[in-house]
């Protein structure tokens, strides 16, 4: 199997060995629903110029990333969270957390259909 880009196979792998196929599936489902949440979240706080909740939300979702296996969405969270740029900057910033999410994701999807 090739190297991810995006997922941290050793810790996938590792809720394999304990956890049913179907379980992980629920367990990607629910982060998808989530994300959406914190991403809208995150979207609110920039639109309200909200440095605090910026911070709250993208520590959220840090968290839920990391559970799931979500390695490069984690990183980019780290970085996110500790921003103090402008709104304009943090909405770039936004923009590529939801492109790097959705790439993640459907790494995820891809690596699930063929176990």
């Amino acid at each position: 199997m090739p190297s991810s880009q995006h997922i941290d196979l050793t810790l996938i792998k590792g809720y394999l060995e304990a956890l049913d196929l179907a379980v992980i599936q629920q367990m990607l489902d629910l982060y998808i629903q989530q994300s959406a949440l914190y991403l809208l979240a995150i979207n609110s706080a920039v639109v309200d110029d909200d440095q605090k909740s910026w911070q709250e939300q993208c520590h959220k979702m840090k968290g839920a990333a990391a559970s799931a296996g979500l390695s490069q969405v984690h990183q980019k969270l780290i970085v996110l969270e500790k921003s103090t740029e402008d709104s304009e900057t943090k909405n770039q910033h936004l923009q590529a957390l939801r492109l790097l999410n959705q790439q993640a994701i459907a790494e995820f999807q891809q690596w699930l259909a063929e176990q």
